[in-house]
């Protein structure tokens, strides 16, 4: 048995999601190692359990007790290296385990842009590539670089590069089926020596402009980007939420057109491929839920694409609200609506 690892039985799992539900797991283990994982996996006492592999707990909803055993990713360590073979760049390191805005006041801390506009983002960085989190104007697999992964089917420890992750909006390989057995034990990005800011987020340009700044620096970006955060969206250690609930859906550009002669309002933004990305935001506000509960969980006020828990929310009830609110998306628009977080 390694000696790092311990198998805690009946774990009390709120303070390991950021909804806060609470919910409980027949076996955890925190792992903090590639070692600990592979005694953990070879442990009798876990032998045919089902396998539940957690960071931040801020992109999933735990419908109900876990009846497996949680592998709590605690990986840490971050440091920046030098790439010889690509000058023009530096690559940045972190453990799976690592908090992601830790991270970029870590890379701010060391003089380097990159990571800015994904400032607040809740989550550790090994979660980001499976989501490949994005916000204004930036996703993750502009910065990625290569991640290394522990294959619990071989055992054995690989590392992949972006082509192999199969990036997609909110979407990788880690979350098909593909991937299913995949774990990120750490991930490096590449960040560039000449860095230029990325305004091309109307709401971040027009921040930038207001407060009068024509060549605004990374720490400055990201102070922004914090701002706008803070003012939109809850935070979760206050309130219970797990970010943006729902998928901005992508549909074509006659799709988007026959919905504007009904609806002149749709908010929506042309996509390079000639697709159109709908606010999701906008419909389910159009649908009312705006601010609405349904049993204790709710519709935050101030974001409508933010579902939060307005205290001892169910996994279900968080689920039903879900689904209403789709429901009505569907009904009234014809789209149909993906959410973000992992139903467990």
């Amino acid at each position: 048995m390694h000696p790092d690892l311990a198998i805690l039985s009946d774990f009390p799992l709120q303070d390991c999601n950021t909804f806060g539900i609470a919910a409980r797991a027949r076996f955890y283990v925190r792992v903090t190692s590639v070692e600990v994982l592979r005694a953990a996996l070879a442990d009798p006492r876990l032998a045919g359990l089902p396998r539940l592999v957690l960071g931040g707990g801020s992109n999933i909803v735990l419908r109900d007790d876990v009846d497996g055993v949680v592998l709590h990713m605690a990986i840490g360590g971050q440091q920046v290296l030098e790439d010889s073979s690509v000058p023009e760049r530096v690559l940045l390191r972190a453990g799976a385990g690592q908090s992601w805005h830790g991270l970029v006041e870590y890379s701010l801390a060391q003089g380097l842009g990159g990571l800015e506009n994904l400032a607040l983002i809740p989550g550790t960085v090994g979660a980001s590539p499976i989501q490949n989190i994005g916000a204004y104007g930036v996703e993750l697999k502009d910065v990625f670089h290569a991640a290394t992964v522990f294959d619990m089917a071989s055992g054995e420890v690989r590392t992949m590069d972006a082509a192999a992750c199969r990036f997609a909006y909110r979407d990788s390989i880690f979350k098909q089926a593909a991937g299913a057995k995949l774990v990120v034990l750490d991930v490096s990005f590449a960040l560039p020596r000449a860095w230029k800011a990325r305004l091309g987020y109307a709401e971040l340009a027009n921040a930038v402009r207001d407060a009068g700044l024509v060549s605004p620096t990374p720490r400055q970006v990201a102070d922004l980007v914090i701002a706008i955060r803070r003012r939109k969206l809850p935070d979760p250690a206050v309130i219970g939420n797990a970010g943006s609930f729902f998928k901005n859906p992508v549909v074509s550009k006659s799709a988007c057109e026959a919905l504007l002669a009904q609806f002149p309002a749709l908010v929506h933004h042309a996509q390079p491929d000639g697709s159109e990305k709908l606010a999701a935001g906008w419909l389910i506000d159009q649908c009312g839920w705006k601010g609405r509960s349904l049993g204790r969980a709710g519709v935050y006020p101030k974001q409508a694409l933010v579902l939060v828990n307005q205290g001892g929310a169910t996994g279900a009830e968080v689920v039903a609200l879900a689904q209403a609110i789709a429901a009505d998306v569907q009904a009234k628009y014809g789209v149909v609506l993906e959410t973000e977080p992992v139903f467990v």
